[in-house]
């Protein structure tokens, strides 16, 4: 699980940078907002790519998603890209989940 989760992490860290440079350009917000906002949403994408196995992590993951799709009220595209990555996000907990049953099921 932690593999499926810290891949759509990074991906989701890409996305929110190239979504701040749309935002900077775009919304009529200073830059200085929107790169606050975003670097502590990328850093908070990749410090939870080592939380992930630890309680609250799943949980903490699930809040950075639902921002991601709410961020679409000032980039637009973001509400189409943050129900992708919530998808992915989910597909990677429930995938991931599985996958470590099977592993554990086959040592034992």
């Amino acid at each position: 699980m932690r593999t499926l989760c810290a891949s759509t992490l990074i991906g989701e860290a890409f996305v929110i940078g190239l979504a701040g440079l749309v935002a900077m350009n775009l919304s009529g917000y200073s830059a200085a907002t929107v790169w606050t906002v975003s670097g502590v949403a990328m850093v908070l994408c990749v410090l939870l790519c080592g939380m992930v196995g630890r309680p609250g992590g799943i949980a903490i993951g699930w809040v950075l998603q639902i921002g991601l799709v709410a961020s679409g009220f000032v980039v637009s595209t973001m509400f189409f890209l943050g129900t992708a990555f919530a998808g992915l996000w989910w597909a990677a907990v429930h995938y991931g989940r599985r996958i470590d049953e099977f592993k554990a099921r086959n040592a034992a």
